[in-house]
Order: structure tokens, then sequence, then C-alpha cells
């Protein structure tokens, strides 16, 4: 058994409506996660997805249960949101340095190229296509030399093929560095593509329906990659 770095209980999660009443999204779910093992939590919009991403990285601490980390602290942890969230007036290469806790270029560099991103590594935020951006956002994640990352629907919004590119170059970047990765997906093929487990949200309150375990010959399978310098 891989050495677990989380093992969190939820028994209850709630928000408070616009109208001050109480309404529980999450049921008790158990989730474990190995040092480097890519767990994906999938299911349908809405569902508490995103909420369950938070809670298990320590995000979000208003629930009831417990969340237990290896070595009793958190991990460094590396975050890629929905949205990239790149500092407009540094260029691509100032922000993934920036994320550093202590500078290393050869580091951000490394990352860059990995992500397919050297051409675009003097440009500005606002000159990239989406999935670029969205690949620098991952780079800016991997070179704070995390030991957990999390991933909110890091390809959405991408036509297929780009989106499989994005997959092939995830993968390359964590198999130069394995970490624990917790992966968003509303994409059942997507959580196929990259996980070892996918844990299968439904139900109101929301609790895990089914966890599916990847046959090992079978995981990183990812869709037929673009080649490379096609990547937008």
């Amino acid at each position: 058994m891989e050495t677990l770095i989380l093992r969190l209980h939820i028994e209850r999660k709630s928000f408070l409506t616009p109208t001050g009443e109480s309404r529980q999204i999450l049921g008790s779910i158990q989730v474990s996660l190995g040092q480097r093992e890519i767990l994906a939590i999938a299911g349908p919009s809405g569902c508490g997805k995103t909420t369950l991403l938070r809670v298990a990285g320590g995000l979000d601490t208003s629930f009831r249960g417990t969340l237990t980390w290896r070595d009793g602290k958190p991990p460094r942890i590396g975050t890629v949101f929905q949205e990239p969230r790149l500092l407009a007036w540094r260029t691509v290469r100032q922000n993934v340095l920036l994320a550093q806790p202590t500078p290393n270029p050869v580091l951000a560099d490394r990352l860059l190229d990995t992500l397919d991103l050297t051409s675009a590594r003097d440009a500005w935020p606002t000159t990239l296509s989406l999935g670029m951006a969205r690949r620098a956002a991952i780079a800016r994640a991997f070179a704070v030399e995390p030991e957990l990352i999390l991933l909110d629907e890091p390809f959405v919004s991408l036509d297929p093929a780009m989106a499989a590119r994005g997959r092939e170059l995830l993968l390359a970047a964590w198999r130069a560095s394995p970490v624990a990765v917790i992966l968003v997906t509303h994409d059942h093929a997507e959580a196929a593509a990259l996980a070892d487990r996918i844990l299968v949200l439904g139900g109101d309150p929301t609790t895990v329906v089914e966890e599916i375990i990847i046959p090992e010959a079978a995981r990183r399978r990812v869709d037929s990659p673009v080649p490379r310098g096609h990547a937008s």
C-alpha cells in the first residue's frame, strides 16, 4: 500500500442559502490519497465536485468531519483553477518564477519546455490562447515543487484535440515529478485517461456512488496527441 498523503472523512458539508437556510451539499464521504496517486472526482455539474476538492485540499475547513495529513501537517500544494488566473502584468515565465518559494529558473524553463511553452515564455498572458494559458497555470502549479496538486477542470471548454494535447503534456510534467493529484472533471473519459481511481459523485446530498479503479495496464492512456508545435 502506497504511503497516504491525506485521509478525509466528511460527515456533512452545508452552505447557507440566500434566505439564510442551511442546505447540505455533501453527505458521508471518505477519501484517501497516495503520495504519487492521481485521483479523479467526477459527476454532474453542481454536485459538489469543486467543494470536495477544496475540502480535501484543506482550502475549505467549514465541514463536519476530519482531514488528516501525512506527518500531521499540510503538504505544499499547487492549484490549477478553472480560470488560469495568471498575472496579466507579468510574462508567462515571470508568472512561473513568482510562484516559487525560491526562484529556480532551471526548473521554470524545464517546465515551460515540458508543457510546450518555451516559445511563449516572454509572452503576456492576454496574448495566449485558453489552452496555452491553462498549460501555463499547470507549469506554475508544478513550479512550487508540490507534494499535492489540485486540478479543477483544467481542460474544460477546450476543443477535443487541444484537451487531448493538454492531457498529454500534463502527464509529461507529472511523470517528470510524480506527486499526488486530485483532478475534478465532468468528463469520465478524461478521468479514465489520467487517473488511478475515479470517485463518481451523485445523490442529494452528494456522496460517492461508485469508485472505479483503473486497471494498471490501462492507466495514463491519453488520446492521440496533437503533434508538437501545433498546440494552441
